[in-house]
C-alpha cells in the first residue's frame, strides 16, 4: 500500500511539474514576443492569439497583430523547439554514449553544418538554387556520415564513437576556417561568425513547421526506445541479454539526433551547452528514467531556449548578441560544476 501512494504521488509530482513547465513556455513566448523596439503587453500578445484562432473578437492595434504574427511569435516558437529538439538529443546522446559530457554536437554535426553554410556564403555552392540552411543541412549528413564511417557503424562502441566526432569536427572546423581566411571578405567573415554563434533573426512560420514536425517525431520515437535507453545505463551486453536489438536502437536512435541537430543547426547556427546542460538539470527533478526524463528535458531546454533569447535582445540596448553567446555564459559555470561533481564522485 505505501509502495502504490509512493508511486502516486510521483506521477502527481511529475504531472505537476509538466504542467507548471507547460505554463513557465507560456509566459516565456509571451514575454519574448512583447520585447524588441515596439514593447507589446502581453494581454495584447494573448488577444492577437485568441482572435487568430477564432475564440475572441476583440479589436486590437493592426500594427502590434502584424508585429506579433509576422516576426515575434514564429520567432519564439522556433526557439522553444529548438531549445526542446537539442535538449532531447543531448539526453540521447548522453544515455547511448555513457558519458555525462556528450551533447548533439559530438557527432561533428555542428562543425559539418557549418563549413556548409560557408560554402554557400563565400563559395557560392549550388548556384542560388540551394540555400544557406539546405547547404548547413547536407554538411551536417556528410559529417555524420563521416563519424559513421569511422566509428564503423554501430559496432565502433561508445569510445570509438567519441573519437571519431572528434576527428569530424576538427575536420569540418578547419575545413571552415581555410575557406574564410582564403576566399571571404571582412563582412562575409563577420556574417559567418554571426551564424555560426546562433541567431533566431531569420526564421518565420516555414521554419517553425519543419521544426515542430522534426522534434514532435523526434520526440515519439525516443519514447518508443525508453525502456531501450533505460537498459543502454548498463552497458551494451547487459541490454542485449534482457532482448533488446542493440545495433538497430543505435542506429535509430543515433539517427533520430542527427535528424533532429541537423535541421535545427541548419536553420538557427550552432547552439552550445543546451543539449549538456539541460538533460543533467531534468534529470535531477524527474530521475533516470527516460519516459520521464525525455519530456522533462523537451520542456525545460523549450523554457531555456526563450529565455535565452529574450536576454540576447535585452542585455545590450539596440543590439542582438548572437544566441550562443547567452548560452555559453550560463552553460561555462555549469558545465565546471558537472565536472567539479564528476571528480568528487571518483
Amino acid at each position: 500500500m505505501t509502495s502504490g501512494n509512493g508511486a502516486l504521488e510521483g506521477k502527481t509530482a511529475f504531472a505537476g511539474l509538466m504542467l507548471a513547465s507547460l505554463l513557465a513556455i507560456g509566459l516565456a513566448i509571451g514575454l519574448s514576443t512583447g520585447i524588441g523596439d515596439l514593447p507589446i503587453p502581453l494581454g495584447t500578445t494573448f488577444t492577437a492569439v485568441t482572435n487568430r484562432l477564432g475564440w475572441t473578437a476583440v479589436e486590437i492595434d493592426r500594427v502590434y497583430e502584424t508585429v506579433i504574427w509576422d516576426y515575434r511569435l514564429s520567432r519564439a516558437l522556433v526557439a522553444a523547439f529548438c531549445g526542446a529538439g537539442l535538449a532531447l538529443s543531448g539526453a540521447i546522446m548522453q544515455s547511448l554514449l555513457r558519458n555525462p559530457l556528450a551533447e548533439p554536437y559530438v557527432l561533428g554535426i555542428s562543425a559539418g553544418a557549418s563549413t556548409g553554410a560557408v560554402a554557400i556564403i563565400i563559395l557560392g555552392l549550388g548556384g542560388g538554387v540551394l540555400s544557406l540552411s539546405g547547404g548547413a543541412f547536407l554538411g551536417a549528413f556528410a559529417a555524420f556520415c563521416f563519424v559513421a564511417l569511422l566509428s564503423n557503424g554501430t559496432r565502433g562502441g561508445a569510445d570509438r564513437t567519441i573519437l571519431a566526432g572528434v576527428a569530424a569536427s576538427q575536420l569540418f572546423n578547419a575545413t571552415t576556417s581555410y575557406i574564410v581566411t582564403t576566399s571571404g571578405n571582412a563582412q562575409q567573415a563577420r556574417d559567418v561568425m554571426f551564424w555560426l554563434l546562433g541567431s533566431f533573426g531569420g526564421v518565420r512560420w516555414p521554419e517553425f513547421m519543419l521544426v515542430s514536425v522534426v522534434v514532435s517525431i523526434g520526440l515519439i520515437a525516443c519514447l518508443c526506445y525508453a525502456r531501450t535507453l533505460d537498459t543502454f545505463a548498463f552497458g551494451d551486453e547487459t541490454a542485449a541479454s534482457l532482448g533488446v536489438n542493440v545495433d538497430r536502437a543505435r542506429i535509430v536512435l543515433f539517427a533520430l539526433t542527427a535528424m533532429m541537430t541537423a535541421t535545427i543547426v541548419s536553420m538557427v547556427g550552432s547552439i552550445g551547452f543546451v543539449g549538456l546542460i539541460v538533460p543533467h538539470t531534468a534529470r535531477a527533478l524527474v530521475g533516470p528514467l527516460h519516459v520521464r526524463l525525455l519530456p522533462a528535458c523537451m520542456l525545460i531546454g523549450a523554457v531555456f531556449m526563450v529565455l535565452a533569447d529574450v536576454a540576447s535582445r535585452a542585455l545590450i540596448p539596440q543590439q542582438v548578441l548572437p544566441i550562443g553567446v547567452v548560452t555559453a555564459l550560463v552553460g561555462v559555470p555549469f558545465f565546471s560544476i558537472i565536472l567539479y561533481r564528476l571528480q568528487r564522485a571518483s
